[in-house]
């Protein structure tokens, strides 16, 4: 739980620290938002991607930039690695992303050998840094 709202964190997929989940999809990974990060993004309603597909990427490399009713947010790429191609269908209805985020709101596929998390250690992330996360739910994070 995130307070009184649920933390899905579903077991058929791995994690990064950034808090994106990587499902395995062809020769890769398909990528989107954990449920902790569209808590912390809350209403998205607009996405763009500053690179094409077919990119190679460096963890940290700005890759794009996503508005939400709570603010507007660089992109970053979770990992070194390669962005194959995007969802086409978020361009349209970036919405999918609140609304179904571990299935019809995955953001990319992305090749990379960056070591995952399992879901039991991504937990354990997310319990580790929960009073700092607190802090940013309420505006407070600069307190």
């Amino acid at each position: 739980m995130m307070g009184k709202f649920e933390a899905k964190v579903p077991t058929d997929r791995r994690y990064l620290d950034s808090h994106v989940w990587l499902v395995p999809q062809g020769d890769g990974f398909r990528v989107g938002f954990t449920s902790y990060a569209v808590r912390l993004l809350q209403d998205v309603y607009f996405l763009d991607w500053q690179i094409d597909p077919d990119t190679a990427v460096r963890r940290k490399q700005t890759i794009g930039e996503i508005e939400s009713s709570k603010a507007v947010s660089t992109l970053y790429a979770p990992a070194d690695g390669r962005v194959l191609l995007f969802n086409e269908t978020l361009m349209n209805d970036p919405s999918l992303i609140n609304a179904d985020n571990y299935e019809r709101g995955w953001l990319y596929e992305l090749t990379t050998q960056a070591p995952l998390l399992t879901p039991e250690e991504y937990i354990q992330s997310l319990e580790a840094g929960w009073e700092q996360t607190q802090r940013l739910l309420k505006n407070q994070f600069n307190e």
